[in-house]
Protein backbone atom coordinates (compact mmCIF):
# COMPACT_ATOMS: atom_id res chain seq x y z
CA UNK A 1 0.00 0.00 0.00
CA UNK A 2 1.29 3.37 -0.84
CA UNK A 3 2.36 6.03 1.68
CA UNK A 4 -0.47 8.51 1.00
CA UNK A 5 -2.90 5.64 1.53
CA UNK A 6 -1.33 4.53 4.69
CA UNK A 7 -2.39 8.73 5.37
CA UNK A 8 -5.36 8.60 4.69
CA UNK A 9 -6.58 5.37 6.09
CA UNK A 10 -5.22 6.30 9.56
CA UNK A 11 -6.41 9.52 9.26
CA UNK A 12 -10.05 8.00 9.02
CA UNK A 13 -9.63 5.91 12.25
CA UNK A 14 -8.93 8.75 14.35
CA UNK A 15 -12.23 8.95 16.65
CA UNK A 16 -10.99 12.33 18.54
CA UNK A 17 -12.32 14.72 16.41
CA UNK A 18 -9.23 17.27 17.93
CA UNK A 19 -6.79 14.42 16.79
CA UNK A 20 -8.21 13.94 13.93
CA UNK A 21 -8.17 17.51 12.74
CA UNK A 22 -4.91 17.46 13.73
CA UNK A 23 -3.23 15.08 11.72
CA UNK A 24 -5.33 16.32 8.58
CA UNK A 25 -3.42 19.83 8.92
CA UNK A 26 -0.25 18.18 9.50
CA UNK A 27 -1.15 15.81 6.08
CA UNK A 28 -2.32 19.18 4.34
CA UNK A 29 1.52 19.91 4.08
CA UNK A 30 1.32 17.29 1.32
CA UNK A 31 -0.81 20.08 -0.74
CA UNK A 32 2.26 21.78 -1.74
CA UNK A 33 4.82 20.38 -3.98
CA UNK A 34 8.14 21.68 -2.81
CA UNK A 35 6.87 20.33 0.96
CA UNK A 36 6.18 16.60 -0.50
CA UNK A 37 9.36 16.35 -2.19
CA UNK A 38 11.10 17.30 1.02
CA UNK A 39 9.00 15.19 2.92
CA UNK A 40 9.56 11.87 0.64
CA UNK A 41 13.25 12.69 0.38
CA UNK A 42 13.09 10.93 4.07
CA UNK A 43 10.31 9.04 3.26
CA UNK A 44 11.84 7.11 0.46
CA UNK A 45 14.57 5.62 2.58
CA UNK A 46 11.69 3.39 3.79
CA UNK A 47 9.28 3.57 1.50
CA UNK A 48 11.17 3.94 -2.84
CA UNK A 49 8.47 5.48 -4.68
CA UNK A 50 8.89 8.08 -7.20
CA UNK A 51 8.21 11.61 -6.80
CA UNK A 52 5.51 11.58 -9.77
CA UNK A 53 3.65 8.65 -7.89
CA UNK A 54 2.43 10.71 -5.20
CA UNK A 55 1.20 13.37 -7.69
CA UNK A 56 -0.69 11.05 -9.18
CA UNK A 57 -2.15 9.66 -6.33
CA UNK A 58 -5.97 9.60 -5.41
CA UNK A 59 -4.86 10.16 -2.39
CA UNK A 60 -3.38 12.78 -2.82
CA UNK A 61 -5.40 16.28 -3.94
CA UNK A 62 -3.47 19.25 -5.71
CA UNK A 63 -4.75 22.79 -4.36
CA UNK A 64 -4.68 25.53 -6.62
CA UNK A 65 -4.16 29.31 -5.97
CA UNK A 66 -7.16 31.16 -6.96
CA UNK A 67 -7.37 34.98 -6.69
CA UNK A 68 -10.12 36.42 -4.94
CA UNK A 69 -10.55 40.56 -5.08
CA UNK A 70 -12.38 43.12 -3.19
CA UNK A 71 -13.42 46.72 -4.45
CA UNK A 72 -15.10 49.30 -2.75
CA UNK A 73 -14.59 53.62 -2.81
CA UNK A 74 -14.29 55.85 0.15
CA UNK A 75 -15.04 59.61 0.30
CA UNK A 76 -12.30 62.06 1.55
CA UNK A 77 -15.18 63.66 3.95
CA UNK A 78 -15.51 60.58 5.69
CA UNK A 79 -12.10 59.45 6.05
CA UNK A 80 -10.96 62.70 7.26
CA UNK A 81 -13.63 63.23 9.84
CA UNK A 82 -11.76 62.15 13.12
CA UNK A 83 -14.62 60.37 14.55
CA UNK A 84 -14.67 58.10 12.07
CA UNK A 85 -12.28 54.97 12.69
CA UNK A 86 -10.64 54.15 9.05
CA UNK A 87 -8.88 50.97 9.90
CA UNK A 88 -11.86 49.60 12.00
CA UNK A 89 -14.31 49.83 9.10
CA UNK A 90 -12.45 48.98 6.79
CA UNK A 91 -11.29 45.36 9.05
CA UNK A 92 -14.95 44.64 8.61
CA UNK A 93 -16.16 46.06 5.78
CA UNK A 94 -13.09 43.30 4.06
CA UNK A 95 -14.55 40.70 6.72
CA UNK A 96 -18.13 41.15 5.75
CA UNK A 97 -16.88 41.05 1.74
CA UNK A 98 -14.26 38.47 1.39
CA UNK A 99 -16.81 36.45 3.85
CA UNK A 100 -19.48 36.52 1.46
CA UNK A 101 -17.29 35.64 -1.32
CA UNK A 102 -15.64 33.08 0.14
CA UNK A 103 -19.00 31.50 0.82
CA UNK A 104 -20.28 31.45 -2.37
CA UNK A 105 -16.89 30.23 -3.85
CA UNK A 106 -16.95 26.92 -1.32
CA UNK A 107 -20.30 25.99 -2.07
CA UNK A 108 -21.12 26.63 -5.81
CA UNK A 109 -17.22 26.68 -7.09
CA UNK A 110 -16.66 25.11 -10.39
CA UNK A 111 -13.12 24.44 -9.80
CA UNK A 112 -12.70 26.74 -13.06
CA UNK A 113 -10.90 30.04 -11.48
CA UNK A 114 -12.37 29.37 -8.55
CA UNK A 115 -12.62 26.53 -5.79
CA UNK A 116 -14.41 23.57 -6.28
CA UNK A 117 -17.77 23.99 -4.19
CA UNK A 118 -19.43 21.69 -2.23
CA UNK A 119 -22.26 21.46 -4.85
CA UNK A 120 -19.90 21.13 -8.03
CA UNK A 121 -20.63 18.61 -10.33
CA UNK A 122 -17.39 17.60 -10.21
CA UNK A 123 -14.92 16.98 -7.08
CA UNK A 124 -17.93 18.24 -5.03
CA UNK A 125 -20.40 15.99 -2.56
CA UNK A 126 -22.29 13.24 -3.29
CA UNK A 127 -26.03 12.71 -4.06
CA UNK A 128 -27.64 11.10 -1.47
CA UNK A 129 -31.00 11.38 -2.59
CA UNK A 130 -32.85 12.58 -5.52
CA UNK A 131 -36.26 13.39 -5.54
CA UNK A 132 -39.64 16.03 -6.64
CA UNK A 133 -40.59 17.65 -3.48
CA UNK A 134 -39.02 17.77 -0.01
CA UNK A 135 -40.85 15.11 2.09
CA UNK A 136 -39.94 13.89 5.57
CA UNK A 137 -38.87 10.35 4.35
CA UNK A 138 -36.71 11.85 2.12
CA UNK A 139 -34.64 13.80 4.48
CA UNK A 140 -34.52 11.14 6.69
CA UNK A 141 -32.67 8.79 3.43
CA UNK A 142 -30.23 11.71 3.39
CA UNK A 143 -29.31 11.62 6.73
CA UNK A 144 -28.72 7.68 6.20
CA UNK A 145 -27.24 7.99 3.07
CA UNK A 146 -23.91 9.29 5.14
CA UNK A 147 -22.00 7.00 6.54
CA UNK A 148 -21.68 6.57 10.61
CA UNK A 149 -18.29 8.07 10.53
CA UNK A 150 -18.91 10.88 8.66
CA UNK A 151 -22.62 11.30 9.73
CA UNK A 152 -21.30 11.02 13.98
CA UNK A 153 -20.03 15.06 13.22
CA UNK A 154 -22.53 15.75 10.43
CA UNK A 155 -24.15 19.50 10.25
CA UNK A 156 -26.95 20.49 7.69
CA UNK A 157 -26.66 23.13 4.94
CA UNK A 158 -29.14 25.11 3.29
CA UNK A 159 -30.67 28.16 2.57
CA UNK A 160 -33.88 30.32 4.57
CA UNK A 161 -36.51 29.25 2.53
CA UNK A 162 -35.40 25.51 2.30
CA UNK A 163 -35.01 26.15 6.06
CA UNK A 164 -38.73 27.23 6.21
CA UNK A 165 -40.33 24.20 3.97
CA UNK A 166 -38.63 21.80 6.36
CA UNK A 167 -40.32 23.41 9.59
CA UNK A 168 -43.41 22.60 8.33
CA UNK A 169 -42.56 18.96 7.66
CA UNK A 170 -43.72 16.16 10.17
CA UNK A 171 -44.19 12.08 10.24
CA UNK A 172 -47.37 10.01 10.24
CA UNK A 173 -48.03 10.56 14.13
CA UNK A 174 -47.24 14.59 13.49
CA UNK A 175 -43.76 14.65 15.01
CA UNK A 176 -42.19 17.75 13.33
CA UNK A 177 -38.55 16.44 11.88
CA UNK A 178 -37.02 20.40 12.66
CA UNK A 179 -36.48 20.56 16.71
CA UNK A 180 -37.91 23.69 17.84
CA UNK A 181 -35.81 24.24 20.74
CA UNK A 182 -32.69 24.04 19.74
CA UNK A 183 -32.92 24.22 15.77
CA UNK A 184 -31.35 20.95 15.06
CA UNK A 185 -32.70 18.08 12.33
CA UNK A 186 -32.48 14.38 13.78
CA UNK A 187 -30.02 15.80 16.44
CA UNK A 188 -27.61 17.89 14.29
CA UNK A 189 -27.08 21.57 13.82
CA UNK A 190 -28.48 23.52 10.39
CA UNK A 191 -26.53 25.67 9.07
CA UNK A 192 -28.02 28.69 7.15
CA UNK A 193 -26.59 30.21 4.08
CA UNK A 194 -27.91 32.26 1.75
CA UNK A 195 -25.84 30.91 -1.27
CA UNK A 196 -27.80 27.47 -1.06
CA UNK A 197 -30.43 26.87 -3.80
CA UNK A 198 -33.63 26.69 -3.40
CA UNK A 199 -35.89 23.41 -3.84
CA UNK A 200 -36.38 23.62 -7.42
CA UNK A 201 -35.76 21.03 -10.44
CA UNK A 202 -32.13 20.47 -10.91
CA UNK A 203 -30.86 22.11 -7.39
CA UNK A 204 -29.07 20.40 -4.61
CA UNK A 205 -31.14 22.39 -1.44
CA UNK A 206 -29.55 20.52 1.32
CA UNK A 207 -26.39 19.20 1.80
CA UNK A 208 -25.38 16.67 4.87
CA UNK A 209 -22.34 15.45 6.58
CA UNK A 210 -18.99 16.44 7.73
CA UNK A 211 -18.06 19.73 6.56
CA UNK A 212 -14.35 19.38 8.27
CA UNK A 213 -13.48 17.32 5.14
CA UNK A 214 -13.95 20.34 3.19
CA UNK A 215 -10.11 21.40 2.93
CA UNK A 216 -9.38 25.83 2.66
CA UNK A 217 -5.97 26.44 2.11
CA UNK A 218 -4.73 30.40 1.96
CA UNK A 219 -1.99 30.59 -0.09
CA UNK A 220 -1.01 33.97 0.96
CA UNK A 221 -2.52 36.63 3.32
CA UNK A 222 -4.96 39.67 2.56
CA UNK A 223 -3.21 42.40 0.60
CA UNK A 224 -4.66 45.89 0.60
CA UNK A 225 -3.78 48.72 -1.77
CA UNK A 226 -4.78 52.55 -1.30
CA UNK A 227 -5.91 53.73 -5.07
CA UNK A 228 -5.39 57.31 -4.40
CA UNK A 229 -5.23 59.10 -7.93
CA UNK A 230 -7.70 56.77 -9.70
CA UNK A 231 -10.85 58.77 -7.86
CA UNK A 232 -8.72 61.77 -6.63
CA UNK A 233 -11.20 63.68 -9.11
CA UNK A 234 -14.38 62.85 -7.68
CA UNK A 235 -12.48 63.31 -3.57
CA UNK A 236 -12.92 59.22 -2.93
CA UNK A 237 -10.38 57.03 -2.52
CA UNK A 238 -10.32 53.90 -3.42
CA UNK A 239 -9.10 50.46 -1.75
CA UNK A 240 -8.51 47.07 -3.59
CA UNK A 241 -8.02 44.13 -1.53
CA UNK A 242 -7.25 40.30 -2.78
CA UNK A 243 -6.00 36.90 -1.34
CA UNK A 244 -4.99 34.11 -2.80
CA UNK A 245 -6.85 30.61 -1.90
CA UNK A 246 -8.29 27.26 -2.51
CA UNK A 247 -10.78 25.13 -1.41
CA UNK A 248 -11.86 21.41 -2.26
CA UNK A 249 -13.60 18.29 -0.36
CA UNK A 250 -11.35 16.17 0.01
CA UNK A 251 -13.49 12.73 1.18
CA UNK A 252 -16.66 13.04 -1.46
CA UNK A 253 -18.63 10.72 0.61
CA UNK A 254 -17.98 12.83 3.58
CA UNK A 255 -20.90 15.06 2.76
CA UNK A 256 -23.98 13.84 0.66
CA UNK A 257 -26.52 16.48 -1.00
CA UNK A 258 -29.93 16.07 -1.88
CA UNK A 259 -30.92 16.46 -6.06
CA UNK A 260 -34.13 17.82 -6.91
CA UNK A 261 -35.71 16.09 -10.19
CA UNK A 262 -38.24 17.08 -12.98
Amino acid sequence: MELADFMYTFALEIRDEDKRKSYMKYASRWQNHSNRVNILKDAQVYHPIPYGSFDADIYIFTLDSHKLAVFFKLEDALICDPYFKVEDYLVKRLAKNFGRAEDNGFINGTGEDMPTGILAETGGAEIGVATKELTYDDVVKLFFSVKPEYRKHGTWLMNDETALALRSLKDDAGQPIWNQSNDTILGHKVCISEFMPNAESGSKPIAFGDFSYYWIVSRRPVSVRTLTEQFAMVDCVGYLAYEFLDGKLIRPEAIKVMQMTE
